[in-house]
């Protein structure tokens, strides 16, 4: 986890024999108290998990729909040009729901056990991190437009410093409910009227039946085969797809002989996330309103004509059909145990506190994944009542393939379970930690230190500074507008690889998080 108490909420699971889905809910939630800015019960999640009795991948779509009123008539008499941020853009959370049917399918624990070691979180407190100081600070202006956000996170009217200690006690009041009273508290209960009323107050478009009626979804993930490995990622409503066009792009190119982060690696990679970039814009949304599947996007014939738009001299300007997508705040964490099961598992409220709104007395914010949508009319993403809405959200996996492939992999041999979060960066810093691990060699943990790219839009670039000042010179030589990013714009990441015994686990140094086992 991005927590070092999140990763000692699951290693006391795994220590009393829980197993690793189990151990992934309890660190979700503390994650939840510690980093309330980026995940939380207000937002949704995604696990793809390793299976070892079975010898399968299974994948959870807990994400939620957009609420029965909101049209995209209305948004447009309201004059909006686009989903913007605030109560309009709230959906429904699917997280809690997730978090209640992992553990009913394939934990052996309660709800209410799992919530245990976060509600002692709320209740007694948690020391406030410098990074954590640092992302709650930059918010204050959305939280201050909130009366129940300043009231739970700006006390005495100011977010908590580097070594404050910061308790939520509403939080802790709301997750002792939960516990009690299970998910149906928010779905169609007290808790979920109150949460339609207040953002019925503000504007919002979600109803008591629109959380009654929410349902998660058990997919089949995609992939695709690269360099001997068969990569997995879960399909749309979820921008994971891009990862794997990436890689279908970039793997007939010697990669290795450019030099890892050099100019014309780095270019190479920053066309073809143009490329994938723009055909989720374009056809990725509601996996009911496709009109371009999965496979077609990863088929010879597609690629091979995405491919041929890449100028190895000099940078396409404008790839993008639609808005580029560059915000999310995120947690991701990945689990293992000792019989073989491995969790990949992400759960964000899109940007920092999501859309700003705390309903008062709740202790958790609200998010606004309804920003994911497009007001363009026709598209497989355009805003609509019960859709789910554009996701960021990407857990990873990777195997190595059977002699016979299966769709759900059965019969590969897990090899790792990984994640990279942080909005748009999510797919392209997925793509930067395989090729480090898979072509250049470098273990996990180096693989995720290494210097990372974040394309913007255009031929705009944010490179990390440990990346030589003679690659960044060779980049603007091709044309690209390069400048230097804030170690927070390019995600946080961790990794556990399986080893004929045990594990090896790396965390990313952008993040709070650590690896951790016993």
């Amino acid at each position: 986890p991005t927590h070092a108490l999140g990763t000692r909420a699951a290693l006391s699971v795994l220590e009393r024999a829980g197993n690793a889905i189990d151990a992934a809910v309890p660190a979700a939630a503390v994650l939840s108290v510690v980093e309330p800015m980026m995940t939380g019960i207000g937002g949704d999640m995604f696990a793809m998990i390793w299976l070892a009795r079975e010898n399968r991948l299974v994948a959870l779509n807990a994400s939620g729909r957009a609420g029965a009123l909101m049209t995209r008539d209305e948004l447009l008499r309201r004059k909006r040009t686009s989903v913007r941020r605030g109560p309009e853009a709230i959906t429904v959370p699917g997280a809690l729901s997730g978090w209640q049917e992992l553990l009913d399918r394939y934990g052996t624990i309660s709800l209410a056990e799992a919530l245990e070691p976060a509600i002692g979180y709320a209740d007694s407190g948690f020391v406030v991190t410098p990074v954590i100081a640092g992302d709650w600070a930059s918010q204050v202006n959305v939280l201050r437009r909130d009366p129940g956000a300043v009231a739970t996170f700006l006390p005495d009217s100011q977010p908590p410093e580097a070594g404050d200690w910061f308790t939520n006690p509403d939080y802790a009041r709301t997750l002792r409910e939960i516990a009690r009273e299970g998910p149906s508290l928010m779905y169609g209960g007290a808790l979920g009227q109150r949460i339609v009323d207040r953002v019925h107050e503000l504007g919002g478009f979600l109803t008591l039946e629109d959380l009654r009626r929410h349902e998660n979804t058990w997919v089949t993930p995609i992939s695709t085969t690269f360099k001997g490995y068969r990569v997995w990622e879960l399909p749309p409503n979820n921008q994971g797809i891009a990862a794997l066009e990436m890689l279908r792009i970039l793997e007939p190119y010697d990669l290795a002989s450019l030099g890892h982060n050099s100019a014309k690696y780095l270019h190479l990679l920053i066309e073809s996330k143009k490329l994938a970039y723009a055909d989720l814009t374009r056809y990725v949304g509601d996996p009911g309103h496709l009109s371009l599947t999965p496979a077609q996007m990863l088929s010879d014939p597609f690629i091979a004509e995405r491919r041929q738009h890449i100028d190895r001299t000099k940078p396409m300007v404008r790839t993008d059909p639609g808005p580029e997508r560059v915000s999310s705040e995120t947690v991701y964490l990945t689990v293992a145990d000792r019989h073989g099961n491995m969790v990949s598992f992400i759960n964000s409220i899109y940007n920092e506190f999501g859309s700003g709104v705390v309903v008062p007395g709740t202790g958790f914010a609200l998010h606004d994944r309804g920003s994911g949508f497009t007001l363009t009319p026709g598209w497989p993403n355009t805003v609509a009542p019960g859709k789910r809405p554009f996701h960021t959200l990407i857990p990873g996996f990777v195997t190595i393939p059977a002699a016979n492939p299966a769709p759900d992999g059965k019969g590969d041999t897990p090899y790792m379970s990984f994640g990279l979060m942080g909005g748009s960066m999510q797919s392209q810093g997925h793509v930067q930690f395989l090729l480090n691990h898979l072509v250049f060699g470098m273990d996990i943990q180096e693989a995720q230190d290494a210097g990372r790219f974040r394309h913007l839009d255009s031929t705009r670039v944010i490179v990390e500074a440990t990346l030589p000042d003679s690659t960044i010179a060779a980049l603007r030589a091709l044309g690209h507008v390069v400048r230097i990013g804030n170690p927070a714009q390019f995600g946080g990441s961790q990794a556990i690889i399986r080893l004929k015994r045990g594990y090896a686990a790396g965390s990313d140094p952008r993040k709070d998080g650590h690896a951790g086992g016993h």
